[in-house]
């Protein structure tokens, strides 16, 4: 039975920025589900079991014996292990693109304490501004490859609450009990590529800036096969 491939969007931004990867892969023959994290900072914390359960929603009409192949991006790499712990599919493989590493042992905080500090004095009543107003528009500029893409991805974008950045991820042990691999973009994401390629994953850089599935599907999915050819 062919593998789903699972696009997990940060939570930060929306489905969109999957949208042109799923196209690429599913013109490949695969199957693929983009569940919409749009709603898990609704209500308080904590905010990681509400995306454990929106990718399990997602999957509701799916056989339980197929097997999936997880891909998260950015922040959404923190929740791999609940969201594997929280399904009744066979998971095969899992894709961290650009993102973030769960820690090795224990709860994961969701943000290092030098982003908390850069957050707060945005918050206004606990809401921040959406993720591309955080920046300077030197910095945003890069990411978007034409302004059609950069105003899909800031049309969709929630006002995720200051606490959201302030919640610990829990680690279940043994979530890593499958192939796990990590694809590179580019800076601030090096050391954490070194840190995946420590812990025995495969590794693989395609050269970008940190939206860089949507400037590149094409690569990006074919990165994605690489990585995980064995689980085919």
């Amino acid at each position: 039975m062919k593998r789903i491939f699972v696009l997990v969007h940060s939570p930060s931004v929306g489905p969109a920025t999957w949208h042109p990867v799923a196209e690429q892969l599913a013109a490949a023959g695969h199957q693929v589900r983009v569940p919409s994290l749009l709603q898990v900072g609704a209500g308080g914390p904590p905010f990681w079991p509400r995306i454990a359960q929106a990718v399990r929603d997602d999957l509701a009409g799916i056989p339980k014996d197929q097997p999936l192949t997880l891909v998260a991006h950015s922040n959404a790499g923190l929740v791999v292990p609940s969201v594997r712990s929280g399904l009744d599919h066979p998971v095969t493989g899992s894709v961290f693109v650009d993102a973030a590493l769960p820690a090795r042992t224990g709860p994961t905080p969701a943000a290092p304490p030098e982003l908390l500090e850069f957050l707060r004095p945005m918050a206004v009543d606990g809401t921040l501004p959406r993720w591309t107003d955080w920046w300077d528009e030197a910095d945003i500029a890069p990411l978007f490859s034409d302004p059609a893409m950069r105003q899909k991805v800031i049309a969709e974008q929630p006002r995720l609450p200051l606490a959201y950045y302030e919640q610990r991820v829990p680690v279940p042990d043994g979530w890593d009990d499958h192939p796990c691999s990590y694809l590179l973009f580019g800076p601030p994401y090096d050391d954490t590529a070194a840190d995946a390629r420590a812990r025995g994953w495969r590794t693989a850089h395609l050269p970008g800036a940190h939206l860089h599935q949507m400037v590149d599907p094409v690569g990006t999915a074919r990165h994605l096969l690489d990585l995980t050819a064995d689980e085919a």
